[in-house]
């Protein structure tokens, strides 16, 4: 997610993540924005896509709205890491039941 996603998070829910005591649920979150596999832009399909939190999240995949994952929207996709492809996201993803 951008800094701007962040920043759309009511501020005491970040706080309260940040909170030494709530590592786990900010892990599962961090986690929840993982996928296992190296995916560019162009292999991405519509469908459930299972993350290393353990939960899906909805890929959508259009020539109009672009790339969507759940709500969020992709505004950057195609960096190249160390460790794989991020694909920017306009919303910090929550994962269900969180």
């Amino acid at each position: 997610p951008t800094d701007a996603a962040f920043a759309k998070l009511p501020k005491e829910t970040l706080d309260k993540l940040l909170r030494p005591e709530n590592k786990a649920a900010l892990q599962q979150i961090l986690t929840y924005h993982v996928v296992p596999d190296t995916v560019d832009s162009q292999s991405l399909k519509s469908g459930r896509v299972k993350t290393v939190e353990g939960n899906p999240f909805h890929v959508t995949v259009s020539q109009r709205n672009g790339i969507r994952i759940n709500k969020s929207r992709v505004v950057q996709a195609d960096i190249k890491a160390s460790n794989g492809i991020i694909h920017v996201i306009d919303t910090v993803l929550i994962p269900p039941g969180f």
